[in-house]
């Protein structure tokens, strides 16, 4: 299978230091020589290296504005993450006003769509028999999370596109009835706050296709969109949203929205993983709804921000007060009620597991076992290796020496010596 990865590594930049080992959720980094490398098959493109990478040597891939050029007709997708960007802001149809300036037709705002999510995963909620708790699938870092390293949860995924999608079929749908064009001379553009969009649109999960046809980076719009505000005397009034869908672009926006008691709300990889063992082992029965995200703060804390996670979700809430409760339902659009559902299964990816063969699996266990006895067990990660289980992994599948742990080297030589 070809994996695509939105995260990648600037060999030129990167100095051999381990933090970015030691933060991957899903261990997919390992340091050889000096430089680190990413194990495609690990990576969900969480953004977590970008974000903890103290020289810059991880970046994300992202479409670049002057794509709007291939098609005759462009609608803007803005996150809700990008209304807290911008200091002194009392009102988002700058925003979207700024937009159409900088080269966009339409604007069709994605905390529309995170309304009608809402409203979808109500319904949900209220059938029986369903899974608890169940577990959002609005941020695509989790799902790859959970399709790797917890497979035992993919019966309890939501298992609705996320609103992104839901924004840009129904954006797509009202530019073709608006100028007639053909699908392929429109262009729908989602401007992001995190890498795993762009992953997402790429090699999209639960369904086969996306009707977006690139991903941008708030912090590349920023700087032309900011400039394209400061010419604005008064601002055409085109946001159509209300807080329910504007509150998604920070943790808690969403499960809230269910307007449940029963719900929890989770941030930032490390917190997330420790939830996720909980629902693995049974022990949040008494929740209904989890929210998960893995930028701290939400989407506000994606790594392709521009401002500090906190002050955004500020001055996203504080944009709140002039909107009201939801502004959009199901009900007024034309795409079909099967269109908010994936069309097929999440698998799991067994890219973490020993061996496809049990007996060799089994085998190579055993030999694990035994090294990890023979390392100190402190994880320092001194070898390249995120642990010294990891480490022992990698001795048993070929990719590290056990002489490369540096503290079973010095008392080899320690022994030598005496």
């Amino acid at each position: 299978m070809e994996y695509f990865h939105s995260v990648t590594l600037d060999a030129k930049r990167c100095r051999g230091c381990i933090t970015c080992v030691k933060r991957c959720p899903t261990e997919a980094i390992r340091v050889k020589n000096g430089k680190a490398t990413i194990i495609k098959e690990r990576c969900i493109d969480c953004g977590e290296c970008i974000r903890v990478c103290p020289h810059r040597a991880k970046k994300a891939v992202f479409d670049k504005l002057s794509l709007l050029d291939e098609f005759e007709y462009n609608v803007s997708l803005p996150a809700p993450a990008l209304y807290g960007q911008f200091n002194n802001l009392d009102n988002v149809d700058y925003i979207l006003n700024g937009l159409l300036d900088i080269g966009f037709d339409d604007v069709f705002e994605v905390a529309r769509a995170a309304e009608l999510v809402s409203e979808c995963t109500r319904k949900i909620m209220n059938e029986p028999n369903q899974p608890k708790p169940i577990i959002s699938t609005a941020c695509p870092a989790i799902v790859r999370l959970i399709r790797v390293r917890f497979p035992k949860l993919i019966p309890h995924l939501l298992g609705v596109k996320a609103p992104v999608e839901i924004a840009a079929s129904i954006a797509r749908i009202e530019a073709e009835k608006k100028t007639g064009l053909p699908t392929e001379k429109i262009g729908v553009f989602f401007i992001s706050p995190c890498p795993a969009k762009v992953t997402a649109m790429h090699q999209p999960l639960g369904t086969d296709d996306t009707d977006v046809s690139g991903v941008l980076a708030i912090s590349d719009v920023y700087k032309p969109l900011l400039a394209a505000m400061n010419k604005i005397q008064q601002p055409k009034p085109l946001s159509e949203c209300g807080l329910t869908g504007i509150s998604w672009g920070y943790t808690g926006g969403e499960a809230t929205a269910l307007l449940r008691t029963r719900y929890l709300a989770a941030d930032g990889m490390e917190n997330v993983i420790k939830i996720l063992e909980e629902i693995e082992d049974d022990k949040l029965l008494d929740v209904d709804f989890v929210e998960l995200g893995a930028c701290v703060s939400g989407c506000v804390g994606g790594c392709l921000n521009i401002e500090n996670p906190y002050i955004a979700r500020t001055r996203v809430r504080q944009l709140r007060k002039y909107m009201p409760v939801s502004s959009n339902r199901m009900k007024d659009f034309d795409l079909p009620a099967e269109d908010y559902f994936w069309h097929k299964p999440i698998e799991y990816d067994p890219v973490m597991q020993l061996d496809q063969d049990l007996q060799k699996a089994m085998m190579k266990m055993q030999e694990i076992q035994r090294i990890e006895k023979e390392l100190p067990g402190i994880d320092c990660s001194a070898c390249g290796s995120p642990s010294c289980h990891a480490f022992a992994v990698d001795v048993v599948e070929g990719t590290a020496k056990f002489s490369d742990c540096l503290i079973v080297l010095k008392n080899r030589l320690k022994d030598i010596m005496e």
